[in-house]
């Protein structure tokens, strides 16, 4: 699998969605955070935190908020893609062009929230698993 070395190039792999991913770029850049490059995605973030990312996929593209489940999501637009698994992560799928640019004002919305979340130091932290038991005969 090749790694994209910039948002751009993420972009012009991105086939039909290009459009909506390009639109998504503009949206989440028109409010304040830095635009960066990781796990091979373009993710936003605000003061050195990430806030959310932009993925497409085969059937959809979409928003992934860090720390969605803070969002009061008053559209119900967020879903948990691994409910019972995934504690803060929510995403918000979009199937058309069309949709995000219906749904613009929502957006900013929802971004708005989440910048404001970050502000306030408001974070879901990740459940500390069960200790680690290790064999006797790794023991040394």
């Amino acid at each position: 699998m090749k790694t994209n070395s910039s948002v751009d190039e993420y972009i012009v792999t991105t086939g039909k969605w290009r459009e909506s991913i390009i639109l998504l770029r503009e949206i989440v850049l028109s409010m304040p955070m830095t635009e960066t490059l990781k796990w091979g995605r373009p993710i936003y973030t605000f003061e050195g935190k990430n806030v959310l990312g932009i993925s497409a996929f085969k059937s959809y593209v979409g928003l992934w908020f860090m720390q969605g489940a803070l969002l009061k999501d008053e559209h119900n637009k967020l879903i948990n893609a691994q409910e019972g698994i995934t504690k803060a992560l929510r995403q918000w799928r979009f199937t058309s062009l069309e949709e995000i640019q219906k749904n613009t004002e929502i957006i900013i919305e929802y971004l708005a929230e989440a910048i404001s979340n970050q502000e306030k130091g408001l974070e879901i932290k990740p459940e500390k698993s069960k200790k680690l038991i290790v064999p006797e005969d790794l023991n040394f």
